[in-house]
């Protein structure tokens, strides 16, 4: 079994790594690597697309590495084989970002990256730290974790879907923010997995071991 995690210079990925190695040595699941290469992604088992910074840069990064998007396509679309997109990899899955221009998504799962705006003033943008998760549906990457667990985030823009059904779960911050989406064989969480402790990492094992 074979993860990949994509890298098409976005971000510092070593305590991504770190963590899905862990997860994967303590459930069995194989082998994780970091790769920019199109062709082991397309052998790949399992994809994961991270992404820190903005929308139109993270997306322009990935598809100036050749071929890279196109086979991720190909193992997601296609092959149907599990996809886990953390932060920007999670907004790059709706159909616009808004983020300082309108830029198209890959519309894998319908829906809009717009603006936190929250109803109270004394909340500062961008949202930043820990916060409580609500589960909106069960999904199996969910297992284990329950409403009021935290996760950490650092953002300030969010998935706003189209179809209330691919909303997995979603945080409060002056208003309702998008946590976790998901469809078929696809979930996107907005935080840091990596970076939220022991539930970050039971996401992680869930996700390892899923079968859509």
């Amino acid at each position: 079994m074979l993860t990949a995690i994509i890298d098409y210079d976005s971000g510092n990925l070593h305590s991504a790594e770190k963590a899905f190695q862990r997860m994967a040595l303590e459930t069995g699941a194989g082998t994780v690597v970091v790769t920019s290469d199109p062709d082991m992604v397309r052998r790949a088992d399992r994809v994961v697309l991270p992404g820190d910074g903005a929308f139109p840069a993270c997306k322009q990064e990935l598809f100036d590495h050749t071929g890279l998007f196109e086979a991720t396509e190909e193992a997601v679309l296609k092959e149907g084989k599990p996809f886990l997109g953390i932060c920007i990899g999670m907004q790059m899955l709706a159909s616009v970002g808004h983020e300082y221009q309108d830029t198209k998504g890959f519309d894998w799962i319908g829906g809009d990256v717009v603006a936190i705006t929250p109803n109270d003033p004394r909340l500062k943008v961008p949202h930043m730290g820990w916060n409580n998760l609500q589960i909106d549906r069960p999904h199996p990457v969910l297992n284990g974790v329950n409403s009021g667990d935290h996760a950490y985030f650092v953002h300030s823009y969010h998935f706003q879907v189209a179809d209330p059904a691919h909303l997995l779960a979603h945080v409060d911050y002056g208003g309702p923010i998008t946590a976790v989406v998901g469809r078929d064989n696809m979930v996107g969480m907005q935080f840091h997995p990596e970076k939220s402790q022991a539930n970050g990492l039971r996401l992680i094992a869930n996700f390892l071991n899923w079968t859509p």
